[in-house]
């Protein structure tokens, strides 16, 4: 297995520091994670992916501390899950990662952490910074993977990998020093004033495309899991129905293909052209959204046909009758009553 597809023994020495300081039997966790004891001894050698993120998930339980005994102070597991929560609704990337900041803020012994645009980034450019020293942190993991987990959860909200443009580490280079091209993906420079990478700004603005079943779907391995998972993508269709759902949710006007493009930063000809690669069209999922609305809607029977037909952007009532038979092969009444008596 190559390198790039690995994770150095230095790392997993790393990880369980702070649980040795804590006086954690650390060889159980690396017996259950399949890594031989011995193989610490070994500069060289290499873990696999899913081993790793194994031991990070006992370290977890083990240290019941979200920055495994790493930190200026413990953060209780469901610390991360809750921060989470608090920005799965927001409407942008900036406002999520905004949202995310002020939660952490409401721990004093946490962590500073800051997204600022400018701050030696560049013209465009925004930093994830990391503002103070975390002096239990001896090999700088901790704070590594904050910059990792917090890239990573961002690509992941938004549905496509943010680019990293650089990073750079407030210590000298470590002797694994060319890794970090690999666990980044940008170049790395070290000696900084501060622990921090660096992002084109106009990501801010990406619209955020998970919803709460995804996020437990996230929770159930995360944050271990954003530790060895480069990639966070989502399919274009998903991320246009969900800016459809999303408008119908905020009773807003459903946009047209050319507002959506502009919102997911396309072009409305690259738009229909990734959708027809996944084999649709923008009418079709304007269509599929309007018809899941649409029968939720007569199903709860508490919204009037005519009000109905106006929420969906049909211009009059007759427009909707026959798209809904059209979907279903009978009336938005008939469907409703049908519904009505099921439930009875």
């Amino acid at each position: 297995m190559s390198s790039s597809r690995t994770i150095s023994v230095h790392r997993v020495r790393a990880a369980m520091r702070g649980a040795e300081r804590l006086g954690i039997d650390t060889v159980p966790l690396l017996q259950h994670a399949q890594i031989p004891p011995l193989l610490l001894g070994d500069d060289e050698a290499r873990v696999t992916p899913e081993q790793f993120t194994q031991l990070v998930r006992g370290l977890y339980r083990a240290t019941e501390d979200e920055f495994l005994g790493l930190g200026p102070a413990p953060s209780r597991r469901g610390t991360f899950a809750m921060m989470c929560y608090a920005s799965i609704g927001c409407r942008d990337l900036g406002s999520a990662l905004d949202r995310a900041i002020r939660f952490y803020g409401l721990f004093p012994d946490g962590p500073e952490l800051s997204v600022e645009a400018g701050a030696g980034a560049g013209e465009g450019g925004v930093c994830y910074t990391i503002h103070n020293d975390l002096p239990d942190d001896p090999d700088h993991f901790l704070s590594e993977c904050l910059v990792v987990i917090w890239h990573r959860l961002s690509s992941w909200l938004i549905g496509r990998r943010i680019p990293l443009l650089w990073a750079e580490f407030r210590y000298e280079p470590p002797p694994h020093q060319e890794e970090y091209e690999l666990i980044f993906g940008c170049p790395s420079r070290f000696g900084a004033n501060r622990t921090r990478a660096a992002f084109a700004a106009h990501w801010l603005d990406a619209p955020v495309v998970r919803d709460e079943a995804a996020l437990e779907a996230l929770l159930h391995s995360a944050p271990a899991d954003l530790l060895s998972r480069r990639a966070w993508d989502t399919t274009v269709v998903e991320q246009v129905r969900h800016t459809l759902r999303r408008a119908l949710r905020e009773g807003a006007r459903l946009p047209e293909l050319t507002q959506v493009s502009a919102r997911l930063a396309v072009s409305p000809a690259t738009l229909r052209r990734r959708l027809q690669l996944e084999g649709t069209s923008y009418q079709e999922l304007k269509d599929a959204v309007r018809r899941d609305a649409a029968l939720a809607a007569l199903a709860e029977g508490q919204e009037r046909i005519a009000e109905l037909a106006a929420r969906l952007g049909f211009s009059e009532d007759t427009a909707f009758h026959r798209a809904f038979r059209r979907w279903t092969g009978t009336t938005p009444g008939s469907y409703r009553n049908e519904t009505s008596s099921q439930q009875d």
